[in-house]
């Protein structure tokens, strides 16, 4: 382990290196994209447009431009270097699932979930081409052979692939068609015909390339491709679908294809010679098969979730597999071998489950952690962090630890009870408990047994005993079988009260029944669930059961007389676990929402929420001392939650959720309109954030305090002219902090702090009662030369959005008029200045070169010279022999 980025809350979807390999485009499922530098781990440029999580990135092969495509159906094309959004491309009717930069034109390339693959030209910014060919949808594309063919992954197993041509801009009528690239099969000529029927070009003199299908390379695996790639060289092409199944490609270069052919040619004419025909110029061609050859299939321990390949200059290929369980594999294949075969190199498998944790629970003593899934139970130290104890176990589903914490029990989905002994690490004792799963098991509170519920439909008591051990002479505890309960439905929960009068069971009826354990007679029945009661608790004193359901509530009920307190609406799904935090009425829920809340069972309220995993939270913990939550979910990790000593003010926690659901609502918004403009197939990258009215606010209290500031100096010049003496002006604070700055300096210092990213939505959140001020701002600014560059943006961005009020307003004519003046003159100054620096580094890289020139020749005559003198050497060495 190298370096660990730390990320905000959300999930990851999508990573992208730059070509330089020094930075990571990291997308989330949020929609914002944070490029992270990996020289320090930092992350300093965040990116926000998209509404939906980001599932495509692509740097171009400079790295100054950086493509994203999403599930909200959108492409936005990103400057690095200014870090701000160029533009966003619609076009797509569903999300987005691979974008690539041509690097021969300025072109892009995306496919989406809608079947389609579409064009883009990006200096005019529209869609030029729409391929058709796919019957679903397209999941993954390569550029091959130098970008002259394209490969598209679909949901059969149909590699389809197209040759691109290059069509000249200015073509002349008499000229032939330009020719099909080599290696097209026959069928190829018949395709166009149809394709150009396929192909939805808008308007032929737009036509700049021409993209036809030379025909397809068919893969083992029957399901969708689930990502398609090459390596940099693009010699090497691999494939995975929904399987544990890696195919690896090799794609010929030009000249082994020129070889072949010609192998080919000549084996054609010794044909010919032999059945002495006389035309030998027949038309010899490889075949799609020839030209893209399967090398091997690469079987991985589990199901691949993505990967990424090198191909060494020795010709050793290189290969990371992630895999859906949580494991990273990587593997070695030898191009160069006659019968090439992948070998495994390196696996990392952090200590964590390979499926989903199912059950948890925390020892007496606070310090370790039980968590068992489908194939193991693990003991973790909760100080260090560390897994202490792999044990191999069914698929578990409930679990305690036994009164002295040197035992663990666990109830499985077979309805079995194993018994596993900690200090060994083995499995003791295995009884058959249910005949169905055992969804509960509850240590009793007096600790000499438990009770355990299972979809048998029974209630069993066990106590712990010491029975003699066969291998050795001492005793071993073990459980027994007391009492049983038969009910009419499933059980899924039971738990005792504290002072163990009382057995609580949740039945499948959506019914909760409590029975008197020592007679087992019935007591009490709790109604008014939609559906069944996954989980419930009786708080420490006895008074109050909380019951969670998949109906996503939670009811408090009075456990003297069965009368529901409270129904709270819990979760946006159901309440998969819930307990009680010990000696307080305060508990814990879980939800299928991949939320954790805690809550009071007194006043019936919120009290915070614990955001942090991606997917449904299964179960949690809590630790006997209350002060620490650990929480198990489907996204494979477990999280450890701690009390802190800061107090909570309920207050404050209700602001903050508020500001959320308003951040929210503001990201749903839709664009402003900007009035004369129609919904094109471009539009702006960025998108309306708490950040950017933020920023818009900033801008607007500048611009009133210059006012303010202005106003006053007219003022102060009439006081002094009246008393005809200086009179000693005021100086504003906020100005007096930036160092006695003018007011017009301090709107562009304003201004300047603005981050590029969310400078255009910013001007759009702006009134236009500001934008006459800012114009003669801009004006003074640019006269003077400062930043000319960021002005200008702003300000054909203003004209751009208040174009008709701008140009009605007389009072701006002035105002314009010299703005176009400066701004024209400021513009080419700063082009020069460019201009004269290109041309000097230029000079200076011709410079270095003829240097290196130099040397190398100087290097050259040299060792020439000291191989002539030991030859000299040799000869007279030999002559003295002789």
């Amino acid at each position: 382990q190298v370096l660990i980025l730390k990320g905000l809350k959300q999930e990851v979807s999508c990573l992208c290196p730059s070509p330089d390999g020094l930075h990571l485009a990291v997308g989330y499922e949020d929609g914002s994209i944070r490029i992270f530098s990996l020289l320090n781990g930092e992350a300093n440029i965040t990116l926000n447009g998209h509404k939906a999580a980001v599932t495509a990135l692509q740097y171009d092969h400079l790295g100054g431009r950086l493509v994203s495509g999403s599930k909200d159906t959108d492409v936005i094309v990103w400057d690095v270097i200014n870090e701000s959004g160029l533009y966003r491309l619609r076009g797509h009717k569903d999300a987005v699932t691979q974008v690539l930069f041509l690097k021969e034109k300025n072109l892009l390339v995306t496919s989406g979930k809608d079947t389609l693959v579409k064009w883009w030209h990006l200096d005019t910014q529209h869609c030029f081409k729409t391929l058709v060919g796919h019957r679903a949808e397209v999941w993954g594309m390569a550029l091959l052979s130098e970008e002259k063919r394209l490969i598209t992954g679909s949901a059969d197993s149909e590699l389809r692939v197209w040759d691109i041509t290059y069509i000249q801009e200015v073509k002349d009528p008499d000229e032939p068609e330009s020719k099909k690239t080599k290696g097209a099969s026959p069928g190829a000529e018949k395709n166009t015909e149809e394709d150009e029927t396929l192909e939805l070009d808008e308007h032929p003199e737009e036509r700049i390339i021409k993209c036809s299908k030379v025909g397809s390379i068919m893969r083992e695996g029957r399901d969708r491709v689930v990502s398609l790639a090459t390596d940099r060289t693009g010699k090497i092409l691999a494939c995975h679908g929904t399987d544990s199944v890696l195919e690896v490609f090799s794609v010929l270069s030009e000249e082994e294809v020129q070889k072949k052919l010609e192998k080919k040619m000549k084996k054609a004419k010794k044909k010919n010679k032999q059945n002495s025909e006389e035309d030998p110029e027949q038309s010899v061609e490889l075949s799609l098969q020839e030209e893209i050859q399967r090398i091997t299939n690469i079987k991985a321990s589990s199901k691949i979730k993505s990967f990424d390949l090198i191909l060494s200059p020795k010709g050793e290929l290189k290969i990371v597999l992630l895999l859906q369980n949580n494991i990273i594999e990587s593997y070695n294949l030898n191009l160069s071998a006659q019968v090439p075969q992948a070998v495994r190199a390196s696996k990392i498998t952090i200590g964590g489950h390979r499926s989903d944790v199912r059950t948890l629970a925390f020892s007496s003593d606070n310090i370790a952690i039980l968590s068992a899934s489908a194939e193991s139970v693990k003991i973790w130290n909760r100080s260090t962090l560390q897994c202490i104890r792999t044990m191999d176990c069914e698929y578990a589903l409930c679990s305690l630890f036994v009164p002295g914490d040197r035992q663990v029990i666990v109830g499985t989905k077979t309805g079995k009870l194993q018994l596993y002994d900690l200090a060994s690490g083995s499995l003791v004792e295995e009884l058959n408990a249910h005949d169905g799963a055992v969804w509960s098991i509850a240590l009793s509170p007096d600790q000499h047994g438990f009770v355990t519920g299972g979809a048998d439909k029974c209630v069993k008591f066990w106590e712990f005993e010491f029975v003699k051990d066969e291998s050795s002479a001492q005793k071993r505890l073990s459980m027994k079988h007391v009492r049983v309960l038969q009910l009419d439905e499933d059980v899924l929960c039971v738990r005792y009260s504290p002072n163990q009068k009382l057995l609580a069971v949740s039945l499948l009826d959506c019914t909760v029944k409590i029975f008197y354990v020592d007679t087992l007679k019935f007591f009490l029945s709790l109604y008014g669930h939609k559906l069944p009661v996954l989980c419930m608790d009786i708080s420490y004193d006895g008074t109050l059961i909380a019951t969670g359901s998949a109906d996503r509530n939670v009811k408090i009920w009075g456990l003297d007389f069965g009368d529901c307190h409270r129904s709270l609406f819990a979760h946006d799904d159901s309440v998969m676990y819930l307990q009680f935090v010990a000696k307080s009425h305060l508990f814990f829920t879980a939800g299928k929402d991949s939320k954790i809340k805690q809550w009071d069972a007194d006043k019936f309220e919120h009290i915070q929420t614990l955001e942090g995993h991606h997917q449904e939270v299964w179960c949690l913990a809590l630790s006997p001392n209350g002060d620490y939550v650990v929480s198990a979910s489907h996204d494979k990790s477990l999280r450890l939650w701690g009390r802190t000593r800061e107090p909570l003010v309920l207050e404050d926690e209700r602001e903050m959720q508020r500001e959320a659901e308003y951040e929210e609502s503001v990201a749903k918004e839709g664009q402003p309109v900007v009035a004369g403009e129609t919904q094109g197939e471009t539009g702006l990258a960025g998108k309306k954030t708490i950040e950017t009215i933020k920023a818009a606010e900033r801008i607007m209290e500048a611009i009133e305090l210059y006012r303010e500031e202005t106003a006053k100096l007219k003022e102060h010049k009439a006081i002094c002219k009246a008393a005809g003496k200086e009179v000693p002006f005021p100086a504003n604070p906020i100005l007096r902090a930036y160092g006695n700055i003018t007011p017009s300096a301090y709107v562009l210092e304003v201004f300047k702090k603005v981050k590029s990213s969310e400078l255009e939505e910013s001007l759009l959140v702006l009134p236009f009662s500001y934008v006459p001020d800012l114009l003669r701002l801009f004006n003074e600014y640019i006269h003077l030369g400062s930043d000319v560059e960021l002005l200008c943006r702003a300000l054909l961005f203003l004209l751009k959005i208040h174009f008709g009020q701008i140009t009605s307003n007389h009072m701006l004519v002035t105002v314009i008029e010299d703005l176009k003046k400066t701004t024209i003159s400021r513009v080419s100054e700063a082009r020069d200045v460019l201009g004269f620096n290109m041309a000097g580094l230029q000079y200076l890289k011709r410079e270095i070169e003829a240097k290196d020139e130099v040397t190398f020749f100087a290097d050259a005559t040299d060792r020439f010279e000291e191989k002539r003198r030991k030859r000299k050497k040799k000869e007279k060495m030999v002559l003295a022999v002789l």
